[in-house]
């Protein structure tokens, strides 16, 4: 029996060697996001709307592009496609309503965050039987996007600088989960030799 759980010739190969860094920026832009809402809790809900907005899109268009690429190689690449459709849904919804209350501002990062955390719940587990490929990483940050947007939808009424907190620690522990399960795949790819 091989050493490395997953060969050099196995299908996954070149979804380890590719995946590693968007998973990467993905988290770095979840961090950067979350630093930004922390550093500045006097921020406007307008100015929160934009950069949750701008997030989301990117985000999505970044996880998209990777799931429509890859799709051949990518298991569960519709469930991928379906988180990237649900990012860039919720930013478009903050673009076009810009003026947005606070109180919509939260039911919009609310629904994103469940539909965002089921989705990569599912995708996650469509993972687990590939050796190393950090699918607990995202069961994890999937758990803990539904949590953040129950907790939300629970407690709605505890203010804009609450809501802005929240927001804030949510970004950052997704990324840094996302961060650390990039790395896990990249070290998976460089044992098998793809990278």
């Amino acid at each position: 029996m091989s050493a490395n759980p997953v060969s050099p010739s196995d299908p996954f190969r070149s979804l380890f060697k590719q995946i590693w860094w968007v998973v990467l920026i993905r988290g770095v832009l979840a961090v950067l996001f979350g630093i930004v809402a922390l550093a500045w809790p006097n921020i406007t809900v307008w100015a929160l709307v934009i950069v949750f907005a701008i997030y989301a899109i990117v985000d999505g268009v970044v996880l998209g592009a990777h799931a429509v690429r890859d799709r051949a190689s990518l298991a569960g690449w519709g469930w991928w496609l379906a988180m990237a459709v649900v990012s860039v849904v919720a930013g478009i919804v903050a673009l076009v309503w810009p003026g947005i209350t606070a109180l919509a501002l939260l039911y919009v990062v609310a629904f994103y965050a469940i539909l965002y955390g089921i989705t990569g719940i599912v995708g996650g587990l469509r993972f687990r039987k590939v050796p190393e490929s950090g699918w607990v990483w995202s069961v994890i940050a999937g758990v803990l996007a539904v949590v953040f947007g129950l907790i939300l939808l629970i407690f709605p009424g505890e203010g804009i600088l609450s809501l802005i907190f929240l927001v804030g620690i949510y970004a950052i522990l997704f990324g840094a989960l996302l961060i650390v399960m990039a790395f896990q795949v990249r070290n998976s790819a460089k044992r098998i030799g793809v990278i």
